[in-house]
C-alpha cells in the first residue's frame, strides 16, 4: 500500500494537484459550513463540540458517508460534491486516525480530483498527525486532527465579538 500511496503521490504531483498557488483561503467570517464524515464517527462529535464553543452561530450541514472499507473513496467524493453545490463557504473532510489501510479511501485519485475542483476551500482534518492522505496534500488547508480542522474554520467567538467592538468603537469615534 505504501509504495501505491508514494506512485499516486507522485503522480497527483505531477498534474499539479499539490500546488500551493491554486489553494484558496479559507473565508474569515463563514456562515455556513459542511463536514463530510462518517455520521458514527467520534471524530464528528469533538469538531461539532468545538464549533458549537467557538462559532454557535454557524450553519452546519453534515454530509454523511463512509470513510473506510470498499468504496469508501467514491462516497466520499460524491458527499464532497454535493457539499460543494450546497451554500456552504467551506468545507471539513474528516476522520480520526488509523492504520494506512484504515486511511485508504483518503488516497484515492477520483477523491484527489474531485478536491482540487472543490467550488468552496476544504479543510482536511483526517486522523492525527503523523498521518497522511493525499486528500490532506490536495486540499486548501490541512490541519492536524479533526478539532483542529475545525478550530482552522472558524473563529473564536470572542474574536467576533472583539470585531464588532472595534467597529462599533470606530463608527462612535468618526461620529
Amino acid at each position: 500500500l505504501y509504495e501505491r500511496f508514494l506512485k499516486l503521490k507522485a503522480k497527483l504531483e505531477a498534474e499539479g494537484l499539490f500546488d500551493t498557488a491554486t489553494r484558496r483561503a479559507l473565508p474569515e467570517h463563514p456562515r455556513a459550513l459542511a463536514i463530510v464524515t462518517s455520521p458514527q464517527a467520534a471524530a464528528l462529535k469533538d469538531v461539532l463540540n468545538t464549533l458549537k464553543r467557538r462559532a454557535p452561530h454557524l450553519a452546519i450541514e453534515i454530509y454523511p458517508t463512509p470513510v473506510q472499507g470498499e468504496g469508501a473513496g467514491e462516497k466520499i467524493a460524491a458527499a464532497l460534491t454535493l457539499a460543494g453545490q450546497s451554500a456552504c463557504d467551506a468545507i471539513i473532510l474528516c476522520r480520526g486516525g488509523g492504520s494506512i489501510e484504515d486511511l485508504w479511501a483518503f488516497n484515492d485519485e477520483n477523491l484527489a480530483h474531485t478536491l482540487a475542483r472543490s467550488p468552496v476551500p476544504v479543510v482536511s482534518g483526517v486522523g492525527p498527525e503523523p498521518d497522511f492522505t493525499l486528500a490532506a496534500f490536495v486540499a486548501d488547508s490541512r490541519a492536524p486532527t479533526p478539532t483542529a480542522a475545525a478550530s482552522l474554520v472558524a473563529p473564536p467567538r470572542e474574536a467576533w465579538l472583539g470585531a464588532l467592538d472595534r467597529g462599533a468603537e470606530r463608527r462612535q469615534a468618526a461620529v
